[in-house]
């Protein structure tokens, strides 16, 4: 397994991890790496096929992001995007001029026959997004695509081989754009297609059970989607010698506590302790406002509660957490592995004595976590289950947290989820979850004034979350989730939906 891996050399646009994510679903496991990584580095990949992304800079400004010239020398495909292409066309001599105007959106792209273009018409629509272009290419590069304010959209050096396409076939909006990876993919660099969920469980089972024996491993359940599919593969792997905790710390949303321990402990016989901390964690929260006084008192209390059970577990040899890919990255790069050495992760470490860390989802995006809990049997609402922040419904209640506060908005968001489910919207929208407020306001309940809370609904779509456009959810669906909300949340008298696009907003309120 992952023998076969394109390198994608992050160079700062928009659009990078996509680029990972439409070559994962093509069946070809890749990574993103730093721009600057070295020609050894990227020998010990031995990588099937390296991409170049956009990105803002200019190649010939004085921040350019410039990567080794040597790695175009490696006889390794190469296929640049956009500032890719500039910057294959500059380093190899070619000519690269700053455009009048930035060019944005769609064009018609002629092309001629080109293994990057196999079975492709010969017009179709490109996606281009760039202010300077390649007015020439470096010697011995053929020219296999124009449009018309583009003199070269795309090139190709057969001999390198690299290629250049000045447009970003990663969209949705380049019309056979997902081909032409393909083409990129198997035609060109002869991947072998071996990335699939059912592999990489076999592959990671087989690692973990190599390298825990028969030693103890603990790991915290949120109850989101991705401890929860840790958890399974974990469980998968070495049974009983997984030891689970899920702290209840009163934030969670309707009968996420019930129907986890429900899953794991009773139905596919997990070691689970669950501890019900919510008096704790509520009794600190008690007329506290500020966002960020609420995350860090829940922090710090998660910290108090570990080291009590801590104590009573005693030592144990590995500590299994979630993390997923888009973490990694964020975090900084470097190599995905199972194993990495021990270091403070969010605090836990500190109390609880343990000597290595497994994170057997490093590798994956969170939709490939989704497919990896499906083929391991998870039950949908498990695996399709909405992302959750740490803090839980804390940063969900606007302004001080009562239980009475937290109850309200725990009913109007299961209504939500729950016709969002009945209409079939779960798998179209990214997230979608309720807030209650700290807005009053007079309405009218039978002929009894009302002075009741205003409850938001938040549902966008996304890609990645780093970007999201609201959720054009049917004028009905919105009239039946306002109308339960009134009609069956006492304390509710005025719904209202967030129309608001990230940015400038964040998806979350708090």
């Amino acid at each position: 397994m992952k023998k076969n891996i394109v390198l994608v050399l992050d160079f700062g646009g928009q659009y990078n991890q996509l680029i990972v994510r439409r070559i994962r679903d093509m069946g070809v496991y890749s990574e993103l790496i730093p721009y600057s990584a070295s020609v050894e580095k990227i020998r010990s990949y031995a990588p099937s096929g390296i991409i170049l992304t956009g990105g803002p800079n200019s190649v010939f400004s004085a921040d350019s992001l410039i990567m080794d010239p040597e790695i175009l020398n490696l006889g390794i495909p190469v296929l640049g995007i956009c500032y890719g292409a500039q910057l294959i066309a500059h380093l190899k001599g070619g000519i690269v001029k700053s455009a009048a105007t930035k060019e944005y959106g769609k064009c018609t792209m002629r092309s001629v026959p080109s293994l990057l273009f196999k079975g492709i018409p010969e017009s179709s629509t490109v996606w281009m997004s760039h202010t300077d272009y390649v007015e020439t290419p470096p010697a011995g590069c053929k020219v296999i695509a124009t449009t018309d304010t583009c003199p070269v959209a795309a090139f190709e050096d057969e001999s390198g081989p690299a290629y250049g396409v000045q447009f970003h076939p990663e969209v949705v909006h380049t019309e056979y754009g997902n081909q032409i990876l393909r083409n990129f993919l198997y035609e060109i660099c002869r991947a072998e297609g071996d990335w699939t969920m059912k592999n990489f469980i076999g592959d990671m089972v087989d690692k973990i059970r190599k390298k825990v024996g028969g030693r103890k491993v603990l790991l915290a359940m949120s109850g989101g989607v991705d401890s929860a599919v840790a958890a399974t593969l974990m469980h998968r792997a070495i049974g009983k010698n997984l030891v689970c905790v899920l702290v209840d710390h009163g934030l969670m949303r309707k009968g996420e506590v019930e129907e986890v321990v429900k899953v794991f402990r009773d139905g596919l016989g997990m070691n689970l302790e669950a501890i019900d901390a919510s008096d704790r964690f509520l009794s600190r929260l008690d007329g506290v406002s500020d966002p960020e006084e609420k995350r860090k008192i829940i922090g710090s209390e998660f910290i108090r509660v570990f080291e009590d059970f801590g104590k009573k577990l005693g030592k144990v040899d590995f500590l299994a957490q979630g993390t997923i890919y888009p973490d990694v990255i964020e975090s900084g790069f470097g190599k995905a592995a199972l194993i990495k050495s021990h270091h403070n992760v969010g605090g836990l470490p500190s109390v609880i004595d343990f000597d290595e860390i497994i994170e057997p989802l490093r590798d994956l995006f969170k939709d490939e976590v989704r497919k990896v809990g499906s083929e391991l049997g998870l039950d949908k609402k498990i695996v399709m289950r909405q992302p959750f922040p740490g803090p839980g419904l804390a940063v969900r209640v606007i302004g001080a947290i009562t239980r009475k506060k937290l109850d309200i908005l725990r009913e109007a968001d299961a209504v939500l989820r729950e016709e969002i489910a009945a209409n079939g919207l779960d798998g179209e929208i990214w997230q979608y979850f309720a807030v209650l407020t700290d807005m009053r306001s007079v309405g009218v309940m039978g002929d009894m004034r009302t002075y009741d809370y205003t409850v938001a609904i938040r549902a966008v779509t996304s890609v990645d979350a780093m970007s999201a456009d609201w959720a054009r959810i049917p004028y009905e669906v919105l009239a039946k989730i306002s109308s339960r909300i009134v009609n069956e949340v006492a304390g509710v008298n005025r719904v209202v939906y967030d129309i608001t696009s990230k940015p400038p907003a964040t998806i979350e309120w708090e």
